[in-house]
């Protein structure tokens, strides 16, 4: 029986990639490095996919945020 590879995560295109950005959650402003569909149950018997944004802030760290949280700045 062949079992099909999981994938983690896909990339999702959007129009702020690469663009300064606001989390509104958190208060970190940063560039938009990518924003991408990931499974984060951890089971393959069971999925559960988020969208995420990922957002380098001036410290060089990445935070991720649900994409609706992310406002162009």
């Amino acid at each position: 029986m062949h079992e099909a590879v999981p994938r983690p995560f896909e990339e999702v295109p959007h129009a702020l990639l690469h663009k300064r950005v606001r989390d509104i959650a958190s208060g970190v402003e940063g560039e938009l490095m990518a924003v991408v569909r990931e499974d984060v149950c951890g089971t393959p018997v069971r999925e559960h996919w988020v969208t995420l944004a990922y957002v380098r802030g001036p410290s060089g760290r990445e935070i991720s945020t649900a994409v609706a949280n992310i406002r162009a700045v």
